[in-house]
């Protein structure tokens, strides 16, 4: 959303400017924009300590374009009552111009952190939507017909972790009183590995009083 300001070449407009940079660095986002010219070409002078953002945000402006311009300056002042401010900033002369000159020279450190940040956040995104997902039906069997069958699903269940979903189950007879837990579960495959998950959750202390031992019955890609 564009943000205006007016009369900047007074003392309400740059209080103005103080305000909208409470808790920013910049004018607009976390990085250095033409935005940020446009308003220091319309500040006559940098503002006093009365305004601490708006005179930290202008040595930081200043900073940068005495990087990109490097000619001594000899200082110019406007005659009139007109505001400077109608001047348009060399900056914001054309996208082109954008493209052929660096106008801010080197990033910060500040600016290259953030920059990392927001690749680094665009990567694990980027990562999370090609991770591809697995259906698995498991049995889970019990030391014999003395389990608690009731214990032993609630133990398979109290397993989390990120990545791993828990779905329907059923009990399923195998013989002499015995009956094996069977239950379906959708992992997210860059997060959860089954083998870990039966050697180092459900068949490992103390889930291993109720569960004897976990197969792999199906294993279906999503």
């Amino acid at each position: 959303m564009a943000v205006t300001f007016s009369d900047l070449h007074t003392e309400e407009g740059v209080k103005s400017v103080e305000e909208h940079l409470a808790g920013k660095t910049y004018i607009s986002g976390d990085q250095l924009s033409v935005d940020d010219v446009k308003v220091y070409a319309a500040i006559v002078a940098k503002p006093s300590d009365a305004f601490p953002n708006a005179s930290r945000w202008y040595d930081c402006v200043a900073s940068h374009l005495a990087k990109s311009f490097p000619g001594k300056a000899l200082g110019v002042s406007f005659g009139g009552s007109a505001a400077p401010a109608q001047a348009e900033a060399p900056a914001a002369a054309s996208a082109d111009d954008d493209d052929d000159m660096d106008l801010f020279g080197d990033e910060t450190e500040e600016e290259k952190k953030a920059a990392e940040e927001r690749e680094a956040a665009k990567k694990d995104t980027k990562k999370s939507k090609e991770s591809g997902k697995s259906s698995i039906l498991m049995d889970v069997k019990p030391w014999d017909d003395e389990t608690d069958m009731k214990k032993l699903e609630e133990v398979v269940r109290a397993v989390e972790m990120p990545g791993l979903l828990w779905g329907a189950s059923k009990l399923v007879p195998v013989g002499y009183g015995i009956k094996k837990l069977t239950i379906m579960l959708t992992i997210i495959d860059d997060l959860v590995s089954p083998d870990n998950l039966i050697e180092d959750f459900l068949t490992s202390e103390p889930n291993n009083e109720y569960i004897q031992s976990v197969d792999i019955v199906a294993f279906n890609k999503i």
